[in-house]
């Protein structure tokens, strides 16, 4: 990406002013993320999802929203439920948070509260507390459900966006969200989030509508060349395939090592995500992560989190790591 980045400067990309540069980026998000028709930038995910929470309400004359367990939208008080301390209760009481994959309860939530339901956000794979798959039928139904309630369906893809495939989870599953938000990737691991959608939900954004949402540093010109360099090389080398491949030969041949050594482990994995999950209450996350450390491999630091391939790890990486993997598996194994 640095060397896309030095050619744009070189090329006599402008940093006095960001205009042209957010308006290229927002054409490369709107034309690769199916269903997203305009785009605000943001200064985070975090502000992201918040601004489109706030649009989502001020559409629907609402205020309730759906959130699930385990999933993280940012640290804004009303999206730390029940996973935080220091959050009052006033500011959480519109918040309804269900079971990741129940759909029959989303269902009956959504007739309870129908005509208080603003909004059901959803990570469309969560993976803040380790990767869960969405089960099938499951975004399909939470599709229906916002038609039927008339609530605003939001997709937070901050992780998936751009990762499963060029237009993210949305793209990759075939369900289509009314609104969706973006992190860092947008912005090539920079400092920056978006958030778009429909053009009657944008709209009501100022300075067209009355819903107001700004950020000082939102759009600025390094972070917005970037993430414009990320998404054409992204567009350019479609690296997806590639990515899932190599993702499937690191987690078989794990499973295979575990196997081996008699080491209860299950993986979840979807294109370049990844978790490992330990069956065995003897074999701790702690003590693999450690174990690998030592040897130069790092792991998510948490068994709740989510682990990603990149283009930039090779065959020798995977071969490398995978000869670790087996060592530090022989040592919980029998």
């Amino acid at each position: 990406m640095i060397r896309h980045l030095e050619k744009a400067i070189k090329n006599g990309t402008s940093f006095g002013t960001s205009t042209g540069l957010e308006t290229e980026l927002a054409r490369l998000i709107v034309e690769a993320v199916p269903s997203i028709e305009q785009v605000r930038l943001t200064n985070s995910g975090t502000e992201a999802v918040m601004g489109a929470i706030r649009v989502a309400r001020a559409y629907t004359a609402r205020n309730k929203i759906i959130k699930f367990k385990g999933s993280y939208h940012g640290h804004a008080d009303y999206l730390l439920a029940k996973e935080s301390p220091g959050v009052p209760r006033d500011f959480t009481r519109h918040t309804i948070t269900l079971p990741y994959n129940d759909i029959e309860g989303v269902e009956k939530t959504a007739k309870r509260c129908q005509k208080e339901l603003a909004a059901i956000i959803v990570e469309p794979v969560a993976a803040n507390c380790g990767v869960i798959l969405p089960k099938a039928g499951f975004l399909e139904g939470l599709r229906s459900i916002a038609d039927e309630s008339g609530a605003v369906l939001i997709f937070d893809e901050v992780i998936t966006g751009f990762r499963l495939s060029l237009g993210g989870a949305q793209e990759f599953f075939g369900v289509k969200p009314d609104l969706t938000c973006l992190g860092k990737i947008v912005g090539g691991g920079l400092p920056v989030g978006a958030f778009g959608g429909r053009k009657e939900v944008m709209r009501l954004l100022a300075p067209e509508g009355r819903v107001y949402q700004a950020g000082t540093l939102s759009g600025n010109p390094i972070a917005v060349t970037a993430g414009i360099a990320t998404l054409n090389i992204l567009k350019e080398e479609n690296p997806y395939e590639l990515l899932e491949k190599k993702t499937k030969e690191l987690c078989k041949g794990t499973e295979s090592i575990a196997q081996k050594y008699g080491v209860r482990l299950k993986i979840n994995r979807i294109s370049s995500l990844f978790s490992i999950f330990s069956t065995d209450k003897e074999i701790t996350f702690k003590i693999f992560f450690h174990n690998l450390l030592k040897e130069g491999i790092y792991l998510s630091p948490s068994g709740l989190e989510a682990n990603f391939l990149s283009t930039a790890h090779n065959a020798g990486d995977i071969k490398n790591t995978l000869k670790i993997i087996d060592r530090a598996l022989k040592r919980l194994g029998r």
